[in-house]
């Protein structure tokens, strides 16, 4: 099997793995990773508000990234996000866990910045058997996704073998 081949059957699997009831995910990953040129020109206004204009290296896992979003899988915070914001947008995520991990959230951790605040998520998240990961693309946000917590390191190798980063908070 080629490296290729190897590649896109892991973003597959990581697709399958944050959207299992949406094979949409995958299609529009395996998209851009089969068809850069193509992806470009079918997603042209989509791409535009990350100035993407032509194929780049990572630009299945940008479609992946993308995807999520579409689905209310995966929430794009900014590295100076307001931890309130943070909450809001993690607490919309069709992925959250069935047990709210909000509530072991103190006061102290609502003050801290972007990173650490996300840090200090995902060590609540894995209280309650979920985990947050960052999906790295490479830019000045944070590209969040939740899934449990027993998934993590399957995850993380998949996206690797794919050719990117995947990582999680809180460990």
């Amino acid at each position: 099997m080629s490296d290729s081949d190897e590649a896109r059957r892991s973003l597959a699997a990581v697709a399958a793995l944050l959207a299992p009831a949406h094979e949409a995910v995958a299609a529009r990953a395996l998209h851009a990773h089969d068809d850069p040129a193509g992806y470009v020109r079918d997603h042209a206004a989509a791409l535009e508000h990350r100035g993407i204009d032509e194929p780049l290296p990572d630009l299945a896992w940008i479609a992946l990234v993308d995807a999520l979003a579409k689905h209310r899988l995966l929430a794009e915070l900014d590295w100076k996000e307001d931890s309130d914001e943070i909450r809001s947008q993690l607490r919309g995520l069709a992925s959250q866990p069935s047990v709210d991990p909000w509530v072991l959230v103190g006061a102290d951790d609502m003050l801290l910045p972007t990173h650490e605040f996300l840090e200090a998520c995902g060590r609540h998240y894995r209280d309650v058997g979920a985990a947050l990961a960052v999906l790295d693309i490479d830019s000045d946000c944070y590209p969040v996704v939740c899934l449990r917590a027993t998934r993590m390191k399957e995850l993380t190798a998949l996206a690797a073998r794919a050719g990117f980063t995947a990582r999680g908070f809180g460990a």
